[in-house]
């Protein structure tokens, strides 16, 4: 008897001293996991947590409310995820909803989505998804199935409330806000306000952003109940892991240079990431790319929602090493070895920058950051820095380099060891090569040519040009608007002969002038049809106003009072953009405060 209490506190020695060394090892083994949530963890090839996941898990697993700000691909979902496994343990029949997580996009609601059944395999929690897009019968089955977890955004839960009588989110006890400042910025706070009165007040509520504007500071101090603040954003906003290289170019050059990046830059076996402006430009470079026999993955906010499923998957599977997308995807695509970000178009707000980038160089990986830069672009770049707290500098001039090349070279080498950051040009011959084929390529493409038309109309309104002001018109004399009116007619004066043709004598022409007038010669007809067509052109706009003119008249005169045909009722239409609606954005007291803005919004202590 004395032999066998002696084994069973030997073995129960050897328990608690292999307890306390994996206590103090730091990994998931030190938070005492259950079995089932632990096996899942282990399986997903997690070994130590990450800083954010090592600050707030044993805040979360003891029941407090969270605020926690780390940037992006820090391991902020599996911070959540894990305490809720571990709060849910098992599937509850008849317990009703007990965890909800609202994401505010869908691809990344499905990713959630994907990351929770991978940590929760060897549990029977059943999880619901709603999102936007897909069927609503498919998802109203998923519910009478008595789910424990809903995965949703905003929008397609708000319409589930209003649609089905007897679905309560009284029951729910775990409520997170996933990338909290994104749904602020896209416009879900009201909706987010409605959904937090249906639940209980012994809720438990996270907050995980990458950043914290003003608005989702008041929004934590009316939701939560005395939450802790965790913020590990302050040193370092974008990996250390992450390089970045700025390239000053013009608009035009843009294409030439990302084909030039991807196939001569950017190895082959490397998977990157093109965020663009719009869908115009998304579709533009798809078919750019297509005619040079490079295949490539699209994803915008618009596209049909099995198409976007298609082609993230054929990146994902590594069948396409390029996936051009909108600023929709910043947030909701996981690439876990993404390798490059492309910004086509540089993005005007330096969260937005942090949040892009932050897609590549992840969990202990490197990753590179190419960013085009036009003339109108270097004030978001200063801005970025001031942002980051980083310093920037323009690479040495071809004079300097000439002058002392080893010098200024090993000075750029150590300003780029020191982490500055340094901007400069493509090589000029290269981009003029590249330059002329994609030329050839639009010419001769009518769809591109029409594409292209789309995004630039897309992208930016010209103004018309601009004259003197009024205000100057009295003040000054005839003669002074003659020559200013000559001035201006000069700067857009082009000389019929160029600079060859006029090198030599009047009348005589050296080897390059005879080259000229051949090459005029060949394109006289094309230029000739051209000046027509503009003349034409010109023409009728400046009849356009008589014709209208006249019209008026007309009706001024038969008295008509009849109103143009329009498919609306004024009286019961209501359009979904406002006629008004940047004055109404003017008079907002928080305009332009949205997760890009708010650089130097002031943070709630932790007793908030």
């Amino acid at each position: 008897m004395a032999a066998g209490i002696l084994v069973s506190s030997k073995t129960e020695l050897k328990r608690r001293e292999k307890l306390k060394k994996k206590a103090k090892s730091g990994g998931f083994e030190s938070m005492n996991l259950s079995p089932n949530v632990f096996r899942g963890v282990k399986r997903k090839g997690y070994r130590v947590p990450t800083p954010i996941q090592r600050k707030t898990m044993p805040i979360i697993l003891a029941g407090a409310d969270v605020v926690a700000m780390a940037r992006t691909g820090s391991g902020k979902t599996a911070a959540f995820l894990i305490p809720m496994l571990e709060k849910l343990k098992q599937h509850v029949p008849q317990g009703g909803v007990r965890a909800l997580i609202l994401s505010p996009t869908r691809d990344l609601a499905l990713q959630t989505l994907k990351f929770t059944k991978e940590l929760g395999r060897f549990t029977d929690l059943r999880i619901s998804l709603l999102v936007g897009g897909d069927s609503m019968e498919s998802q109203f089955e998923e519910l009478a199935q008595n789910p424990d977890i809903i995965i949703a955004t905003p929008g397609r839960l708000m319409h589930h409330l209003s649609e089905v009588d007897d679905m309560s989110l009284r029951t729910v006890e775990y409520v997170v806000f996933d990338e909290a400042d994104c749904l602020f910025s896209m416009g879900f706070a009201e909706q987010l306000h409605q959904i937090l009165t249906q639940l209980t007040e012994n809720r438990q509520t996270l907050l995980f952003s990458a950043t914290l504007p003003s608005a989702l500071a008041e929004f934590a101090k009316a939701g939560l109940r005395e939450p802790h603040l965790v913020r590990l954003d302050l040193e370092s906003r974008i990996s250390p892991d992450l390089k970045l290289n700025f390239f000053t170019l013009r608009h035009e050059e843009k294409n030439a240079a990302l084909l030039y990046l991807v196939r001569e830059q950017i190895s082959f076996d490397q998977q990157s990431l093109i965020f663009v402006s719009t869908k115009h430009h998304v579709e533009f470079l798809n078919n750019l790319f297509r005619e040079e026999g490079i295949e490539a993955s699209v994803c915008y906010g618009d596209m049909d929602q099995d198409a976007r499923k298609i082609h993230v998957s054929k990146f994902r599977a590594r069948k396409t090493m390029l996936l051009i997308v909108t600023d929709i995807a910043a947030r909701g695509i996981d690439i876990p070895l993404l390798d490059n970000v492309i910004n086509w178009d540089f993005p005007p707000k330096p969260k937005l920058f942090v949040h892009r980038v932050g897609r590549a160089a992840r969990a202990g990986r490197t990753g590179t950051a190419y960013s085009f830069l036009t003339a109108e672009d270097m004030p978001y770049l200063l801005d970025l820095h001031l942002f980051l707290s980083k310093p920037i500098r323009a690479a040495p001039t071809e004079e300097e380099v000439l002058q002392d090349m080893d010098g200024v070279m090993s000075k750029i080498d150590q300003a780029i060891a020191n982490g500055d950051t340094v901007y400069g040009r493509f090589p000029q011959t290269v981009i003029d090569l590249v330059s002329d084929r994609v030329r050839e390529i639009i010419d001769s493409s009518a769809e591109l040519t029409s594409l292209l038309k789309a995004s630039t109309n897309a992208f930016a309104k010209d103004l018309p040009r601009e004259g003197l002001h009024p205000i100057y018109k009295n003040v000054l004399g005839g003669n002074e608007l003659t020559a200013l009116a000559f001035s201006e007619r000069l700067k857009t004066f082009r000389p019929k002969q160029t600079i060859l043709e006029a090198e030599g004598e009047a009348g005589s022409f050296g080897q390059w002038g005879y080259v000229m007038k051949k090459k005029e010669a060949v394109h006289e007809e094309d230029i000739y049809m051209g000046q027509e067509k503009r003349s034409n052109d010109l023409v009728a706009k400046e009849e356009m106003p008589e014709i209208t003119s006249s019209k008026e008249k007309k009706k001024k005169v038969s008295g008509s009072k009849r109103k143009a045909k329009t498919f609306k009722d004024d009286e019961y239409f209501i359009s979904a953009v406002p006629t008004n609606q940047h004055l109404e954005a003017g008079l907002m007291v928080r305009a332009n405060e949205g997760f890009e803005s708010n650089r130097h919004c002031t943070l709630p202590s932790p007793s908030l």
